[in-house]
Formats: C-alpha cells, structure tokens, sequence
C-alpha cells in the first residue's frame, strides 16, 4: 500500500517537511533552520502538537485521501485500519475512534497528509517554517510578531484541524532556546555564521545515559561495559555530527566524564585496597603512586582521578577501546588547512 500511495501523495508535500519524508531528516530540517536563523529570523514559534498521533480525525483524513486516491477499496482497507482495537498488556482490545495506530506503516505517511493542509497554510501566509512530524518551527523576525502568529496558528490548528496545541512544550522564543530535534541553533551579535549546539534536553538525555551505561555496580568485565558504551556512543556521534566546532568543548569534557566512570569501576571491582595497589604497579604506576590510589580513605569516585589510576589507564588506553565523541567529530567535520599544512585553529 505504501507503494501506491508514495507516488500519489509525494507532490502534495510542501518542501519545508521533513519527517518521514525520502531524501530528508533531521539533518535537512536543521539546515533549513540555521539558514533561516542565518538570514536575521532570530525569533521562533515552537509548535508542539499535544498527543498528535493519537488525536488524528479519522474523517478528516479519509477525506483528504478521497481527492487523491481513486480506487474506493485502498480507502475502506485504510478506515478500517484505523478503527482496528488496540490490543493492551492485559489482553483486552479498545476501539479506536481517533489517531493513527503508532508503530504502524502507514502512520507517519498518514499524518503528513493531515499536516499538510498545516504547511500549506503556513506558505500562504508567506512564512518561514520547518516542521518534522508533529513539530514546527515558524521563524519571524520579532517577538510581537511571534505572539502574534502563535495565537493565529493556534486558531487555525483547533477550528480547521482539530488538533490540540501542547501549552506546555509550544513558546515564542530565541533560537538558544528552542529544542528542535535535540538541536539547538545560536547566532552571537555581529556575525553571519549560525552555531548548532546540542539542546539542554540533549545534554540531561546524555548525562543520564552515561549514568546508566556505567552504573555503580557492574558486575562484568570492563570490556562489556565499553562494548556497550561503544555502540550508544557510535549511533549518536552519527546523528549529532552536524554541531558546530563551538560545540566540541561539550564533547571533550564528556569524553573524560565516561572515562572517569569507567576507571571508578574498576576501582571498585578489584574489591580490597592491596588488590588494587598490585594491579596499578602492574600497570605501570609506581609505589608511591600506587599507594595514594589503593589506600587513600576516600570512595572510589575520588581515587578513579588519582594520579595511580591516570597512570594506570591513561587516555590513550581509553582511546584504543573507547569511542570517543571528540574524535569522532573531528574525523566526520575534518577542520581547513593552512597553506603551510597546519590547521586551522578555533575558538572553543
């Protein structure tokens, strides 16, 4: 079914969609935002749709596919996709009278076509905006301005299409301010270039994850741990790779965060003070050294930065076994070089 609706549907989406849409992501719709920031719309209207998926009207859909699609058969089988029960945890079935079911195949093709009466409404009014799924970003050049559209949109969005704005999650606001896609956009006074930053939400999403691939009490080896570090950390160097070089600070200082913990971890998984202090002569760090790791009365989060355990493990150990953000970013974001074949250096 998806096959024949792709080819229907695909000229009725407006090109500042960017969700589950071929060729365009994340990635596109932070482009699209920074040039918009970079042209001098320094206020946005961030547009949270209030449990979108699950408040879809299911005739409003269908009506909309009826000018589109011919054939009366795809338009049953898909109205009675939607009203399929949802079968819960304990077992019972609940009908469904609104939404599109989550998960689905044809859900994020579906809810597009319902938002794009949204997007065309938005180009008729002749404004700047990128939106990925049910969030939007309306770009103007003032506060008043933004207030101003906020309140229409908000109209049209609950009499035309039914759809409830999240109060919470929806504000006029700086581009710093707004959390787009785990990305936030910054444009310092006096200059043309546009920096991409991960948002706050990012970075506490990021701060609790490294808490929890590095608990307190791990209970295998070391390399276990890093494994599972390792693929977390890969997928999303992948996605985060368009920050700007003002954002690699942020980096550096969780790659020494993760490092940290895992030498705390192995601090704590050599269990007795003298276990540990033959483990780190073994590893290179001298008796005196050794010493003021193994036996300092402190916890284990302390001696993991002691001179005994940086000797131990130093960085270029981690570096052999650990992704490292840091690096990663660099080798995706190679910086220019001089003439003379150094390279460029940067303010961070």
């Amino acid at each position: 079914m998806l096959q024949i609706l792709e080819p229907i549907l695909e000229p009725t989406f407006h090109s500042s969609s960017h969700g589950f849409r071929p060729k365009r992501g994340a990635h596109t719709a932070i482009a699209e935002a920074k040039e918009y920031v970079g042209n001098g719309y320094g206020t946005v209207v961030d547009i949270d749709l209030s449990k979108f998926f699950d408040r879809v009207h299911h005739q409003r859909l269908l009506s909309r596919l009826g000018q589109k699609v011919g054939d009366s058969r795809i338009l049953k089988l898909i109205g009675r996709m939607l009203k399929a029960k949802v079968v819960m945890p304990d077992g019972t079935r609940v009908s469904t009278e609104e939404g599109t079911p989550q998960g689905g195949p044809l859900s994020p093709l579906l809810s597009n076509v319902v938002l794009d009466e949204f997007d065309k409404e938005l180009e008729s009014r002749g404004l700047r905006f990128v939106r990925y799924a049910d969030d939007c970003n309306i770009f103007v050049r003032s506060e008043r301005a933004g207030r101003r559209v906020m309140d229409s949109i908000r109209r049209f969005l609950q009499s035309r299409l039914r759809l409830q704005v999240n109060e919470e999650k929806s504000k006029v606001a700086r581009p710093e301010e707004i959390h787009f896609l785990g990305f936030r956009l910054r444009k310092p006074t006096e200059t043309t270039k546009v920096e991409v930053h991960v948002s706050m939400r990012t970075k506490q999403r990021m701060d609790a994850k490294i808490r929890e691939l590095t608990p307190r009490t791990w209970g295998q080896s070391p390399t276990k741990c890093i494994e599972r570090i390792n693929v977390y950390l890969r997928g999303w160097s992948s996605y985060f790779r368009i920050c700007t070089v003002e954002n690699v600070y942020r980096l550096h200082v969780w790659d020494a965060h993760i490092r940290r913990r895992l030498r705390a971890i192995l601090v704590r998984q050599k269990k007795r003070d003298r276990y540990l202090f033959r483990h780190l002569q073994e590893r290179g760090a001298s008796v005196r050294e050794a010493a003021r790791s193994a036996y300092c009365r402190r916890g284990a989060w302390y001696r993991s930065n002691s001179v005994g355990m940086t000797v131990a493990y130093r960085n270029a150990w981690f570096h052999e076994r650990l992704v490292s953000l840091e690096s990663t970013w660099e080798s995706l974001n190679p910086r220019p070089k001089l003439a003379s074949g150094q390279t460029l250096l940067f303010d961070l």
